[in-house]
C-alpha cells in the first residue's frame, strides 16, 4: 500500500474526487462531506520552505499537504512573509472551480473505451474486497465498473480521508489559491489537469489493478499514514517526509520516475527559465517533491541553482 499512497500524495488532481463523488456515467448518487469538527485551539505548524535566489529574482519552494484537517496555523511566520513578498504564485496544477469542468477533462480518460469492466479485470476474491470497499465510503458497489481501474483506486484513496476530519478546503493549494485571489495575485501553474490526471491513465493496465487492490486491501490504513505525513510535515521535517513518502517507491521505479521525478526535473527547468525574469515567486508543490533524493532542489543543484532552507 505504502508506494501507492506515495504516488497519490504527490498530485494535487485526486482532490477533487473527495469533495464530490457525483460524476456523469458514473451511477453515483453520493457526494462526500467532510466530518463536522469542533472548534479547537490552532496548532502551530512550520512546514520546510527554501529560496533561490539570484540578484533580480527570488522564487520560494513550499512544500504542501493537499488535505488537512482544520486547526494547524501553518500560513505564518516566514511561509506568510514569503508569500507576501511574492508578486506571483505557482502550483502543480490551478484547479478549475467549476466541478463540471473537472468532469469534462477526467471523464475521457477515466471511461475505460476496451470494453473491459473492474468485475472482468479482478478474481472473485478480489472483486468481493473491492465492492465491500465501495460499499463501506457510501458508494454503491458498481459505480466505476465502467471506468479505468485507477479511477476508483484514487477515489478510494481519498474518500474516506473526509469521514476521519480531513477536509480538502483546508489543503494548503486551496488555502493557498484563496489567499492569492484575495491579494489579486497572479496564480499559475507547473501543469495542467490534463496532464496530471494522465499521469494515472497511462499506467499499464496490470499496474492500475494492482494500485486498486492495494489500495482495497489497506483502506482503512490510509488515515493513520495521512496522520503520520501530516505529522512530518507539519514539525518540518522533509527527510523524515523522505522516508515515508518516497523510499519504498524505489521497488517501482519506472513508476518513480514517471510520477516524481521526470515531475521534479521538468519543474526544475520551469524554474531556471523563470530565474531569467525579474520578480518574486512562491512555488507550492507536493511535499514529497521537496523531500529526499532527486528532489526539485537536486535537480536545481544540476542545473547551477541552490535552494537554501529557510530557518524559522
Amino acid at each position: 500500500m505504502k508506494k501507492w499512497f506515495k504516488i497519490l500524495a504527490t498530485t494535487c488532481a485526486v482532490i477533487p474526487f473527495a469533495q464530490c463523488a457525483v460524476l456523469p456515467g458514473s451511477n453515483v448518487a453520493t457526494a462526500a462531506e467532510p466530518a463536522p469538527v469542533a472548534a479547537t485551539a490552532l496548532t502551530d505548524a512550520d512546514p520546510a520552505l527554501w529560496v533561490v535566489k539570484d540578484d533580480d529574482t527570488t522564487i520560494y519552494l513550499f512544500g504542501t499537504v493537499h488535505v488537512l484537517k482544520p486547526g494547524l496555523s501553518w500560513f505564518d511566520e516566514a511561509v506568510k512573509d514569503a508569500f507576501d513578498k511574492s508578486d506571483e504564485m505557482m502550483l502543480e496544477i490551478v484547479m478549475p472551480e467549476d466541478q463540471a469542468a473537472v468532469a469534462k477533462t477526467m471523464m475521457p480518460l477515466a471511461m475505460d473505451t476496451t470494453g473491459k469492466t473492474i468485475p472482468s479485470r479482478l478474481t472473485a476474491e478480489q472483486l468481493k474486497a473491492y465492492q465491500a470497499a465501495m460499499v463501506s465510503v457510501g458508494l454503491p458497489a458498481n459505480a466505476f465498473d465502467s471506468f479505468e481501474p485507477w479511477f476508483p483506486a484514487m477515489t478510494l484513496s481519498v474518500l474516506p480521508l473526509t469521514k476521519l476530519g480531513y477536509d480538502p478546503e483546508q489543503g494548503a493549494e486551496k488555502l493557498l489559491t484563496k489567499f492569492a485571489k484575495a491579494d489579486n495575485k497572479p496564480v499559475s501553474g507547473l501543469e495542467t489537469l490534463e496532464e496530471q490526471l494522465g499521469f494515472f491513465d497511462q499506467l499499464p493496465d496490470t499496474q492500475q489493478v494492482a494500485f486498486l487492490n492495494s489500495v482495497v486491501k489497506d483502506l482503512d490504513k490510509l488515515g493513520p499514514m495521512l496522520d503520520k505525513m501530516v505529522g512530518l510535515w507539519a514539525k518540518g521535517d522533509p527527510d523524515g517526509l523522505a522516508v515515508t513518502m518516497n523510499e519504498s517507491m524505489a521497488a517501482t521505479p519506472e513508476l518513480a520516475s514517471m510520477l516524481l521525478y521526470d515531475r521534479n526535473q521538468r519543474w526544475a527547468d520551469q524554474i531556471k527559465t523563470r530565474m531569467d525574469k525579474p520578480g518574486t515567486v512562491f512555488i507550492a508543490v507536493g511535499a514529497g517533491h521537496l523531500a529526499g533524493e532527486k528532489s526539485v532542489q537536486d535537480y536545481l543543484k544540476d542545473r547551477g541553482l541552490t535552494a537554501t532552507r529557510i530557518d524559522y
